[in-house]
């Protein structure tokens, strides 16, 4: 007999029963009172009363008992409802469901991980998880010596024997892909994979690392199989820069801000904000990109990338001191060169060349604390060395980029330092596929432009220039202005037969 109905023993709960997700809920037939021929239930047997309760017909409800939330079920007993996440409960939950954690929650979960292991030092899963917690930091902060630390934890969890924990080898992927390493992201991220092939966090660093290693295939088979295993806003965000990528915009921005509406969490929304403020800044479009950039910043300030970007917008609506200040808090949340290299452009651009150089010193030096870290820095320092530096240092460091990661953006960066080193003819080929394979976006036109005007090829000179400049206005605040001077000193095409 069930003690609580005085009914035949079923095995009822006394809870609230749930169907499994998608099945609907069948009534439960009702027993008809007072209706002739209608069978009478039996009697049931009152329980002990303990102390006061609702009724069966309120159903399941909340009390505020003593400050904590207490569920009654439709019985009447209390049931303690799930106490609310930690904010490290809360990077642990991200982490599962693939998103991205916020960086308060994730430093909480790291201190809580970095406890427990001093306590035992022989628990593989809090070394895993602390790895993988300190390479999601590192990818996200750049903060040079974040990267060794996440190493050595990561190891430690490898080294412990058994089977290789899940959490370590996508931490080691997220690590090499943080350092630009994307052959080793592809091994680590691979090893992931087979290990666990239904957690999404090695497909999300695969997309990565096999666009940087020019593997097309290779990335849209992880993209595909990160929408199957976890279809939403994460998917979404890395779908679109893959459709940006290949010049797709329309879809690329239909994507991103899909991701957006349908984001769950405040670093998951900003992710997406973020990436629809860079689209629209590529597009020239500096007042929207501004507001998306500074949604994103709404939903999680220390966000970097959204930082970065507002400063560009700022720059390029001729908020020149504003957009200072927004690089100066970019700097603060992740100490990336490349936003050193930015910043001292405008300088430049404003005239205050002393400043300038100390910027481009502390790219100079902030690439040199990363490079100790393991963090390759080519991309960013030939980039320095061509503009700003020695053309022929950005050709060596260019060239072995090249030949690590080929492909269109390698291609280009390369190309545009031969093209400063005074090799425009060998240049014109390679910023030429750099163009043709790379997305739509107004650099790579501008750069091939200015390889054109050098060769004396006048009318695609000013074809390309005036493509840079439609596609963005204000692409640079110092480059721009150089375009247009440029395309001022062209004319406008001879109209009519070439002379005699």
């Amino acid at each position: 007999m069930d003690r609580e109905t005085g009914r035949p023993g079923t095995g009822l709960r006394t809870g609230p029963r749930t169907p499994p997700a998608g099945v609907a809920r069948t009534p439960r037939p009702r027993l008809a009172q007072g209706v002739p021929g209608a069978p009478t239930p039996p009697a049931a047997r009152r329980p002990r009363r303990r102390g006061p309760r609702l009724s069966a017909a309120v159903g399941v409800g909340l009390l505020l008992a003593g400050g904590g939330v207490v569920a009654v079920d439709r019985l009447g007993q209390d049931r303690a409802a799930p106490a609310p996440l930690t904010p490290a409960g809360r990077a642990l939950a991200a982490a599962g469901a693939g998103r991205p954690a916020a960086l308060a929650d994730l430093a909480a979960l790291i201190g809580e991980r970095r406890e427990r292991v001093r306590r035992a030092p022989a628990d593989r899963a809090s070394w895993a998880v602390l790895g993988a917690a300190l390479a999601e930091r590192a990818a996200r902060s750049g903060a040079p010596g974040a990267y060794t630390e996440a190493e050595r934890a990561l190891q430690r969890a490898l080294a412990q024997g058994g089977t290789p924990d899940v959490r370590a080898l996508t931490g080691l992927a997220v690590l090499a892909a943080a350092r630009q390493d994307w052959a080793g992201a592809v091994r680590w991220g691979e090893a992931a994979r087979d290990r666990a092939p239904g957690r999404v966090g090695a497909y999300r660093v695969l997309l990565e690392a096999y666009r940087g290693t020019g593997d097309a295939e290779g990335a849209d088979r992880a993209l595909e199989r990160l929408r199957k295993v976890r279809p939403g806003p994460v998917a979404e965000v890395a779908a679109a820069w893959v459709h940006r990528e290949r010049g797709w915009r329309e879809d690329a921005e239909a994507t991103v801000y899909d991701a957006a509406a349908r984001a769950a969490t405040p670093a998951e929304r900003a992710a997406a904000l973020s990436r629809a403020g860079d689209l629209a800044w590529e597009r020239g479009e500096a007042e929207t990109a501004l507001a998306r950039y500074e949604g994103a910043l709404r939903a999680e300030p220390e966000h970097d990338g959204a930082a970065a970007g507002r400063a560009r917008a700022l720059a390029g609506l001729g908020r020149s001191e504003e957009a200072l200040t927004a690089w100066a808090r970019a700097r603060a949340a992740a100490p990336r060169p490349g936003y050193a290299v930015e910043s001292g452009e405008l300088l430049l651009a404003l005239g205050r060349s002393a400043e300038a150089a100390d910027h481009f010193a502390l790219a100079r030096h902030q690439a040199a604390a990363l490079a100790r870290d393991g963090v390759r820095q080519e991309p960013v320092l030939g980039r320095l060395e061509a503009d700003h530096g020695d053309p022929a240092e950005a050709v060596r460091l260019l060239t072995e980029e090249h030949r690590r990661h080929p492909g269109p953006a390698a291609s280009g960066a390369l190309g545009w330092a031969l093209h400063k080193a005074g090799r425009s003819a060998e240049a014109l080929p390679r910023l030429r596929a750099a163009v043709k394979d790379g997305p739509n976006t107004a650099r790579p036109a501008y750069h091939l432009g200015m390889v054109h005007l050098a060769l004396g090829e006048r009318g695609a000179a000013r074809r390309q220039l005036t493509r840079a400049l439609r596609l963005a206005p204000e692409f640079s605040p110092l480059h721009a202005e150089r375009a247009r001077r440029e395309l001022a000193a062209l004319g406008e095409p001879a109209w009519g037969p070439p002379p005699a």
